[in-house]
């Protein structure tokens, strides 16, 4: 599971009303376009870096204040520099193969930040950028952009929100570049369908989604990992404590108990069939950590005590943490009639 460490913010750069970078004191790999996650007393988060290695002097990853976000208004408000911040990573596939790729570069608001770090390590090829936003004020790097490349515009105040016809007429030069598109949900699924008319094949559009974390977090896009079902022992396969080989009812389909250890507290809630684990304890009012719902940060990794489950996806987690009994809320659909987990 992902280790955090202490990370001191070096200076804070406000890039719009609603927008601020953090400069990080932090000597770590990686790769344009990966992420942070960010630990708060508020909860967890991913938030992308917007920095590129060998060309910032610093990583730096930029938070975006969300309407009712409890982390990122939480980020906004009270970091300054100076601070610490608990931190893990950096993860994510959302990264070019060569910095010499032509790339056709789409982003909506806030999924401009990974662009921006994959936009300054490139140092050959050609490459595009068409950026969505609600008004000009909206515009995160603005300056920046304009100096590094020509950009074009969408402003939903002038031109209402895109559509895949509309964004279409705008990419039909461009079908043999990798295109990379970040944003959130409702952008994503227009400029998928918007690559999709011009011509651009699937194998060749790679996707990330930024989810409003008031409805739960950022959702990193990535090839579906192994589904893996693991039992109070930690293995990775489904089977009951004493080993026997009796057949298991398919995870999803069947109701259960879940007894949740959470801030010295124990919860008892009833597990709705087709329900993960992680859903089913904020719909209990409590406050668990987790942030991308995708099982890649870890971010909501519990430690199962009794009881059996499946993860449906499974990005971060390693033979050893199931050794553990370490599962991802996020993914955990039960086996068994009863499941135990703490966060203790």
């Amino acid at each position: 599971m992902p280790t955090f460490r202490p990370v001191r913010i070096v200076d804070v750069i406000p890039e719009t009303a609603d927008a601020r970078s953090l400069v990080l004191d932090a000597g770590f790999d990686y790769r344009p376009g990966q992420y942070l996650t960010v630990r708060t007393p508020a909860g967890a988060r991913c938030y992308s870096l917007s920095s590129a290695p060998g060309v910032d002097t610093a990583p730096k990853v930029t938070v975006k204040r969300v309407p009712g976000g409890r982390v990122s208004n939480w980020i906004c408000d009270h970091v300054h520099a100076g601070d610490t911040l608990d931190m893990s990573g950096p993860a994510g596939t959302f990264t070019p193969d060569s910095p010499d790729d032509d790339l056709l570069l789409l982003a909506g608001g806030s999924g401009i930040t990974p662009i921006m770090g994959i936009i300054k390590s490139m140092r050959g090829g050609v490459w595009s950028l068409i950026y969505a936003n609600r008004d000009a004020d909206s515009i995160i790097f603005r300056d920046e952009l304009d100096r590094l490349l020509p950009v074009t515009h969408w402003l939903d105040s002038e031109r209402g929100v895109p559509t895949a016809d509309a964004l279409r007429e705008l990419l039909t030069a461009y079908p043999d570049r990798w295109a990379f598109v970040c944003g959130p949900e409702a952008f994503v699924a227009v400029a998928e369908k918007a690559l999709q008319l011009a011509g651009v094949p699937a194998s060749r559009i790679r996707v990330e989604r930024f989810e409003l974390e008031s409805a739960g977090s950022r959702s990193m896009a990535a090839p579906a990992g192994s589904s893996a079902a693991i039992s109070r022992a930690g293995s990775s396969a489904a089977a009951d404590p004493a080993g026997s080989s009796a057949a298991v009812e398919p995870a999803g389909s069947r109701a259960a108990v879940a007894e949740v250890e959470l801030d010295g507290q124990t919860h008892v809630l009833p597990w709705a069939p087709g329900k993960r684990l992680l859903d089913v304890i904020i719909d209990a009012g409590l406050n668990p950590p987790y942030s991308c719902r995708q099982g890649q940060c870890g971010a909501c990794a519990c430690r199962l005590l009794s009881g059996e489950v499946t993860l449906v996806n499974n990005e971060i987690l390693e033979e050893e943490d199931f050794a553990e009994g370490y599962i991802l809320a996020c993914q955990a659909e039960p086996l068994t009639d009863s499941v135990t987990v703490t966060y203790q």
